[in-house]
């Protein structure tokens, strides 16, 4: 097990939320509202959706579906919306596509629009991420997985979740830092595997310290 040149440093972060100003009352209005939104706003409403649920996997993985089931009380889009893994699309674009066709589709099905009736309108938002430096760097994979028993869980969030936006994955990226860094390509590869969409950030942590575990019990005994 090596030690790499370039240590991984552990960043976490705090979310800064931005209203929008804009606000649906029913499902053509939150279709509208998703084309016209800028790209920053899908991925708050999808991505960041775990920075706010860190140890509890939610029912409706997402704002969108959790508004229409809970506040439209349409368990049938909500429960559409919510299979979407943001992770299964290349860019928030692609992402955005997918949510329009899904509500489009389910509206082409019924006669009235559903809307809301004694819940809260869905009120479109944004955030900016902050970069939180902890000081905790590491450089072999024991070293690793002993920061990550440590770490806020927002640090699990800001390395899984933001390299969807970041310009430079290998700064950010786990993954890319075990197989460029470390030499582990076949770690790497699992930890890839790994799908943060159906998980907490907590249960993605333990996931994640488990397989670096079973790395470092492989090594041992080889």
């Amino acid at each position: 097990m090596g030690t790499a040149v370039r240590p991984f440093e552990f960043i976490g972060c705090l979310e800064l939320r931005e209203m929008l100003g804009r606000i649906a009352w029913d499902e053509r209005e939150l279709l509208v509202g998703i084309e016209e939104v800028p790209a920053d706003a899908i991925h708050y409403h999808s991505h960041s959706y775990f920075l706010r649920s860190r140890y509890l996997g939610a029912p409706y993985p997402n704002d969108f579906a959790t508004w229409a089931a809970i506040q439209v009380r349409d368990r049938v889009l909500g429960e559409r919306l919510a299979v979407i893994d943001p992770f299964d699309y290349g860019d928030l674009e692609r992402l955005r596509a997918e949510l329009v066709s899904i509500i489009d589709n389910h509206l082409t099905t019924l006669q009235t629009i559903p809307r809301v009736v004694y819940g809260e309108p869905f009120d479109f938002m944004r955030s900016t991420i902050i970069e939180i430096p902890t000081g905790l760097t590491a450089r072999t994979l024991r070293e690793f997985c002993e920061a990550l028993t440590q770490v806020d869980l927002s640090v699990v969030y800001y390395h899984f979740f933001e390299p969807v936006r970041s310009k430079d994955r290998r700064s950010t990226d786990p993954a890319v830092w075990l197989e460029e860094a470390l030499h582990l390509p076949a770690l790497a590869a699992r930890v890839r595997r790994l799908n943060p969409y159906v998980s907490s950030l907590d249960g993605l942590r333990t996931k994640l310290v488990a397989i670096c575990t079973a790395a470092l019990a492989e090594t041992k005994g080889a």
